[in-house]
């Protein structure tokens, strides 16, 4: 079942994700990278902050937003503790993005924390989020990479229509992958709805799939060629639209070389059921050296160079860089 945000937020929030997008071409600042993950346990931290370092290794100025609030670790994976700015105070208190954020120990690399104690993803305002959005585009980094929490709450959902590059994290799990293909099954569900609402097809998309039984309806890919066929200027919507939605899977924890298939098996799923293109970004090994490297809190890729989880890294973020498939 596709899960949505209530009602009143719903009619609200539905095109922000096409809102953002116009900001950040407006004002011409670097790039949003937002990794998400259907269900916790999937690395999805630990990879946001290696994806960090090795852009900044690369003389990147970047910048990391902890937004998995209620669960935010991102400070952990870097040896940062104690009392630091975060988006309480932004939330909470009005504080501007940009001051909030701090230094870590990998050169060109801040962070701004989400340790907010008080607020969940689903508590966050339709006028606070517009505010966090807007100002994240302001912020004066080349990549801005954005760690967000489990679930298809629709703030997690806006914030990942919202980026440049969609990065989507699973393990080889049967739960893992399926909670990572109705996340993805979500986004693409309210990106059509966003792409047609503001057209005068408020809700042809939300009737059309309440009487998807009726239609032979079996899968959004059914529900878009449908509209298509049947209302070719809600089809042509359709296309600019989804013209440039493209997601970058990444399997996480690999214990057999076997388990890289699954990355191009949940490509064929997307294809076959979404009718959606995504990119096989790369595989990572699963590595005793991690959780070592977080209890020394030492940033992973400077802990261990020469481990083949840590060029499996590098070579993925160069995949997203160029929107490129695994080798």
């Amino acid at each position: 079942m596709l899960t949505s945000a209530p009602k009143n937020v719903m009619v609200k929030v539905e095109s922000i994700g096409t809102r953002v997008m116009s900001a950040i071409t407006a004002t011409g600042q670097g790039e949003i990278w937002a990794v998400a993950g259907g269900k916790g346990g999937t690395g999805k931290t630990f990879l946001v902050s290696c994806i960090a370092t090795a852009l900044a290794k690369k003389k990147n100025q970047v910048t990391m937003v902890d937004l998995d609030l209620g669960g935010a670790n991102l400070h952990s994976f870097f040896g940062l503790s104690g009392p630091r700015p975060s988006l309480t105070t932004f939330f909470e208190f009005g504080s501007r993005l940009g001051e909030l954020s701090f230094p870590t120990s990998v050169e060109n690399l801040s962070l701004i924390s989400g340790n907010v104690e008080s607020m969940t993803s689903s508590t966050i305002k339709f006028s606070q989020k517009l505010k966090l959005y807007r100002q994240m585009t302001q912020l004066n980094t080349q990549y801005l990479i954005v760690d967000l929490g489990a679930g298809c709450h629709a703030n997690t959902l806006d914030t990942f229509l919202a980026a440049d590059r969609m990065i989507a994290v699973t393990v080889p799990e049967v739960t893992s992958v399926e909670n990572m293909y109705v996340f993805v099954k979500n986004a693409l569900f309210r990106k059509i709805k966003a792409a047609l609402k503001g057209h005068g097809f408020k809700n042809l998309v939300s009737d059309t799939w309440k009487n998807r039984g009726a239609l032979g309806l079996n899968n959004i890919k059914d529900l878009i060629d449908h509209l298509r066929s049947q209302n070719p200027p809600a089809g042509e919507l359709l296309d600019e639209a989804l013209a440039g939605f493209t997601v970058h899977l990444v399997v996480n924890q690999i214990r057999d070389h076997k388990d890289i298939g699954l990355g191009l098996a949940v490509k064929s799923i997307l294809l076959k059921y979404l009718g959606l293109e995504t990119h096989f970004a790369g595989a990572i090994e699963y590595d005793d050296a991690v959780w070592q490297s977080v209890r020394e809190g030492r940033p992973f890729l400077l802990n261990h160079l020469t481990s083949p989880c840590a060029k499996q890294l590098e070579d993925l973020t160069e995949n997203i860089i160029h929107s490129r498939d695994v080798r």
